[in-house]
């Protein structure tokens, strides 16, 4: 322990030359400089550069003050540190860290750490290392706060769960993927792990084993972000209401997010995750979750009329404005800049059939009928991107926890991203063959086994972008939205 300790407090300083060398590559670049004294176009670009680049430290870096919750209120950092320092339990080690899915940005180990780690002398096992790396600000999505080398709370930004690694230093640990799902993160173990569950049994009137039992049922790569406004933890067949965890990137041009039609785009789901899921210190407005019949748990707790406090989304809404900053407002217009700016990564070579891929596009473009709804590059439909269950045979439930009981039609990119965890909002559908065959069927579009095994491979190498052709039976009546 000695020797990581020593490799520790040199690698705080090595970091920090690193970060003056990177923000004299900034400068020297141009990038700073044209922020200034430009006009037009250029002061156009510019300020898209500003956004840019403040917007992707909003996204990895910004807790919005949520550390108040998971820190001050539910007590994380004190499972992550373990009894022996000075927490409760035996502490979450690096390896545990990783094997609910949470990943480490190997950009910011130092040099000497990772040769360390390399050969075996730093020791996974310790949950030590985990507070290190936490000090050392790797733990992709997740920020520790200090009181010099004692580890006081710990907040999440939206990199926890809208980023991976590329595993390319080992699996977990790796180079960011920015707007890439986290296909492997356990949100409900980790959220269970805290030790002070009582404000969230009281938010949801449940006692702490039916809670755990609910966390738990979520699973890898899956989240329930309504669980809080209505309380419906499963689905009448038993199975988890939690979906899948939503891609953030290549969304230029789309109108809705998420699953559920009726919320709202980007820059709305960005607040309502800031305040609402996430538990950060802010301002949110949307009176549709007065609604006590459809919302009981939101509309008792005033979610609709959110304002600044410690506590935000997880204790009841005190009756008067605390005076407390709003750390989330003024942060909107940068994420949906950075988010907006995020292309949809190109599927890897291999990764699918070129030739079959060609025939499918034909095939999706026509008889399929896919594309009277996933449109050209957008890949999804331009203007309200939503339709009715019916129209796709399936059941409501996810639908109807929405404001108007649609689905939203996801866009079909890059599917090798977030592929792991099935198809449709929940994932019930294993493969695409699995997704071609429920629409052959829902569709009777008589389909042949040869004609289905092309099609499968033409979203594998991005939605096509060819101009669809028009479907009789109208734009909503074909829609695919389950294949992201």
């Amino acid at each position: 322990m000695p020797v990581l300790k020593k490799l520790f407090v040199s690698s705080f300083a090595l970091a920090g030359v690193a970060a003056l060398l990177l923000l004299g590559g900034v400068v020297f670049n141009g990038t700073v400089s044209a922020f200034s004294g430009q006009s037009g176009g250029d002061a156009g670009r510019a300020n898209a550069n500003r956004l840019y680049i403040e917007g992707r430290h909003v996204f990895r870096y910004d807790t919005f003050g949520d550390e108040a919750v998971w820190g001050g209120v539910l007590g994380l950092q004190k499972a992550i540190e373990g009894s022996k320092l000075g927490g409760v339990g035996p502490g979450i080690s690096p390896k545990q860290a990783l094997a609910v899915g949470l990943k480490v940005d190997a950009n910011a180990i130092p040099p000497q750490i990772a040769e360390a780690i390399k050969h075996g002398q730093v020791n996974l096992d310790d949950p030590a290392v985990t507070v290190q790396l936490l000090k050392l600000n790797a733990v992709v999505g997740v920020r520790g706060f200090f009181n010099g080398n004692q580890l006081k709370s710990v907040g999440i930004t939206c990199a926890v769960c809208h980023s991976t690694v590329d595993d390319s230093f080992a699996p977990g640990i790796g180079n960011r993927l920015d707007g890439w799902p986290n296909q492997d993160l356990n949100v409900g173990a980790i959220v269970a792990s805290a030790p002070n569950l009582a404000p969230l049994e009281q938010s949801l009137h449940v006692d702490e084993a039916t809670l755990k039992h609910v966390l738990l049922s979520w699973g890898p790569g899956k989240f329930d972000p309504l669980l809080e406004l209505d309380g419906k933890a499963f689905q009448p067949d038993g199975r988890s209401a939690a979906t899948r965890i939503p891609s953030a990137f290549g969304k230029a041009g789309q109108n809705l997010d998420d699953w559920e039609g009726g919320w709202g785009s980007v820059p709305y789901w960005n607040a309502f995750v800031a305040n609402l899921d996430m538990h950060g210190q802010g301002t949110f407005h949307d009176p549709r979750l007065d609604n006590s019949a459809k919302y009981p748990h939101a509309a008792a707790a005033g979610f609709g009329h959110t304002h600044p406090y410690v506590g935000e989304g997880v204790l009841p809404v005190p009756g008067q404005d605390t005076g407390l900053p709003d750390q989330v407002t003024e942060k909107l217009a940068l994420l949906q800049a950075y988010q907006i700016d995020l292309p949809a990564p190109k599927p890897p070579a291999g990764s699918f059939d070129p030739a079959a891929a060609a025939r499918g596009a034909k095939i999706f473009n026509g008889v399929g009928t896919c594309s009277s709804c996933h449109v050209g590059s957008l890949g999804t439909a331009p203007g309200y991107t939503a339709v009715a269950p019916s129209q796709i045979c399936i059941d409501s439930f996810q639908a109807d926890r929405g404001p108007d009981g649609t689905y939203v039609i996801p866009p079909l990119q890059a599917l090798f991203t977030h592929s792991k965890r099935g198809f449709y909002h929940d994932g019930r559908f294993k493969t695409l063959l699995d997704v071609v065959n429920h629409y052959d069927s829902c569709f009777k579009l008589g389909l042949s086994a040869q004609q289905k095994s092309h099609l499968v491979e033409a979203p594998k190498s991005r939605a096509p972008t060819s101009r669809p052709r028009s479907s009789r039976h109208g734009l909503a009546s074909r829609c695919w939205p389950g294949w992201p």
